[in-house]
This record gives structure tokens, sequence and C-alpha cells, in this order.
């Protein structure tokens, strides 16, 4: 896939691709938001505003305590890596699943959050898959952004890049693509009208599966491409994820719809996860901190401006690092690794935007710095990345150097 269009320094998802097939720039509309029905309208819990590593629900034992977040943040956040599925908290979970008759591996909210301590990533997964199929209605996945945006505008949010997993919930519970995709575009229109939030989403390839499901993903990604969906992810298991070549095709269909690509590389995948993806020149990593251990790979990221997607708390609950102490975002930053800050999935790990800035800052990555990643990372329009800027420059002051 190597080619002119693939130099450093140009990015994909702002170019307008001429052959951009006819055929995927429908959509059908599906339901639309009508304000006032099922959204929250209330600020978050006390939940949100943390508690220490210890006394959390979020299986973030084995490393340091983690910071308390203010009352009020003083600055503004962007976030680049957050599943949507992973930020419906116990309580939600639990109304959803009795909605949509989904039985869980818990009744209640105490025995829910005790199943998130991780024993490694593998248990991670699995009750990633326990929990997300709770999603059955195209509501749902409204309810999913709303509620979300609420709770990061609390955190001092600005701008949110989401993922979803289409896929699983297609081929396993039946949930049309249209019903789907209507959700989240939907919730991210009454996002920006009822809270002020700007999000934008992208759907999730799930590394194995076949790529003919790979393909009919980015089909409709590009057919939503003006309703907010900015791009292409693939994640799961990366240790069995295969021969990345198979998603090739799905990725230039996302290309040349106008999508960028942002793939999960380098969390349990190591350094050879992240070489496999950049054959696609990718727009961003979710994760790719195993880079740490491989200067040229570090020095190669710096020279492609590539911005990582870096989630601390969720590194450490799901074991892919030993403690805190041990994470390697300092090593990044010394690089000159460009390090945005996400939640990965809050509601699974006991954590807020808030806690993941707090805490990157104590390992080096200045609000400042992670902000500024965010917004030159992101796959937003250009009067979007222009008006985060402003933002920025007003509570940060102008970059220098």
């Amino acid at each position: 896939m190597e080619g002119p269009d693939t130099a450093h320094g140009i990015r994909p998802f702002a170019r307008r691709f001429e052959n951009a097939a006819a055929k995927l720039s429908d959509s059908d509309r599906g339901f639309r938001h009508a304000p006032g029905t099922g959204e929250s309208t209330r600020p978050p819990s006390a939940r949100s505003s943390r508690r220490t590593g210890e006394d959390s629900g979020g299986g973030s034992d084995g490393g340091a305590p983690l910071p308390r977040s203010g009352s009020a943040d003083p600055y503004p956040k962007i976030e680049l890596h957050v599943h949507l599925e992973g930020t419906i908290r116990p309580e939600k979970l639990l109304d959803m699943a009795r909605r949509n008759g989904v039985t869980l591996p818990a009744d209640n909210v105490e025995a829910l959050s005790a199943l998130y301590r991780y024993r490694d990533f593998d248990h991670f997964l699995e009750m990633w898959r326990a929990t997300t199929g709770t999603m059955r209605t195209g509501d749902d996945f409204r309810r999913a952004v709303l509620d979300y945006a609420l709770e990061a505008k609390a955190h001092g949010v600005q701008y949110i890049e989401t993922t979803f997993s289409p896929i699983n919930r297609n081929k396993w519970d039946g949930i049309p693509y249209p019903a789907m995709f209507d959700g989240v575009t939907d919730g991210i229109t009454a996002a920006a009208e009822h809270y002020g939030v700007t999000v934008r989403a992208m759907p999730s390839l799930i590394w194995g599966v076949d790529r003919e499901l790979a393909e009919e993903c980015a089909q409709w990604a590009v057919r939503y491409r003006d309703r907010g969906i900015v791009g292409l992810d693939a994640g799961g298991n990366e240790l069995a994820r295969g021969d990345v070549s198979e998603f090739d095709r799905a990725v230039a269909i996302a290309r040349d719809g106008g999508l960028g690509i942002v793939p999960h590389a380098g969390e349990a995948g190591g350094v050879r996860a992240i070489r496999d993806v950049l054959r696609w020149n990718p727009d961003g990593l979710q994760h790719g901190i195993a880079a740490a251990g491989d200067p040229a790979l570090m020095a190669e990221l710096v020279d492609r401006g590539t911005v990582l997607r870096v989630t601390p708390t969720s590194n450490v609950a799901t074991r892919v690092v030993a403690d805190i102490a041990e994470h390697p975002l300092p090593r990044l930053r010394e690089a000159g690794v460009r390090c945005s800050i996400g939640t990965d999935d809050p509601a699974l790990f006991g954590t807020t935007l808030g806690q993941e800035y707090e805490l990157a800052e104590r390992l080096g990555i200045s609000p400042a710095s992670a902000y500024r990643a965010g917004v030159d990372g992101s796959l937003c329009d250009d009067a979007v990345r222009q008006r985060l800027r402003e933002v920025g420059d007003t509570a940060f002051g102008a970059p220098t150097g």
C-alpha cells in the first residue's frame, strides 16, 4: 500500500478523494434524535469524581494509588481513545441489560464492579465480551454517546473521538448496521446541541474476522462520513491478530472514502504489532506504548508525526504494564513521541478523563502537551481544529518554539 499518497506528513483524512464510490455516499437515515427522549439531564454522580486505586472497582490494583480529581477541572481536555461500549457505568449497564433481556455475570452494582479487577489482558477481554453485548438497539448507542459526553464535560472535555464495535453486534446479536450508525451519529448531534461537546466516532474492525466483514464495516463507515464518522479502527486481541494484510482492502475503502486510520497496536502485542500496521501509514495509534522499547521505532514515529493515544490506568489494569511507576510514557516523551491521553474504557477501569490527565502529568506529560497532541492527532475538520487550538491557547498560552 506504499505510494506517493503515503508520504510522511500528509494527513489522509483531510483529503477529498475523487474516486470515492458514489454508491457509498448515500446512507439510510433511520430514526432521528428527538430532544428529551432518554438523555440524562443530571451531572455525573459522585462516583465520577474518583476514588483511589485501592477502593475503586476498576482493577487498577497493582499500580500506585491513583490521584483524585478536583471538584472542578481547571483546564480543557481532548480525548481520542475511548470505547463507547466501555463508557457505560455499572448502574446504566444493569438498566440496559434488564431493558434488553440480557443476562450479565452479576445482577447488582457491587458484584458487577468487583468483576472489573482483571487478572490479565485475556480476562479483560472476557469481561468486555460479557458486558458489551447489552447494547441491542440504536437508542442504546445514542444514549451511550449522550451519557459519556455529559460525564466528560464535567472534566473539561472539548472534543472526543470514540470507537464502537458494530461487527460483533451485527453478527452475534443481529443488530442492523443502520441502527447502530444512526444511534451513534444521532448521539453526536444531540451531544453538541444539548451539552456543547463535539464528538466524532469510528467503528472498529476486530482482529481475526473475515476480510469480507471488515470491508462491509468500512463501507458503512464511509456512508456516515458526513454525520460524524471520521475514521476506522482495528482492535481486539492483538496476540491473535493474524495477517493484518487481510484488512488492506477495508483500509483502502476507508481511505478512498475520506476517513482516517487509527488502529490499536503496541498494547499487548509488542513492537511487532506496531510495525505490522505501519503498512497503512496510520494517522495515529491507539496505545502504541510498546514502541518505548525500540529507539529506532520511536524515532520513526517522531518522523511520521504519529500521535499515540495513551491510556495509563487501562495499561496497568490489564497488566500490560506491571506498575504505574513502570509506565513507558516518560520514555516516549523523552524520545519526542507525542502522546494524547484517554480513558480507554472508563467504566471498566473505574477511571475518568480528569484522573487520566492528572496521572499523565505525574508521568511527565503536561496538560498543555496532552491537549495539543490531541488537537494535532485528531481526525476532525480544519474548522473544529482551529477552534480547539484557540481554546488551548486561551487556557495554556500560545505555544512557544
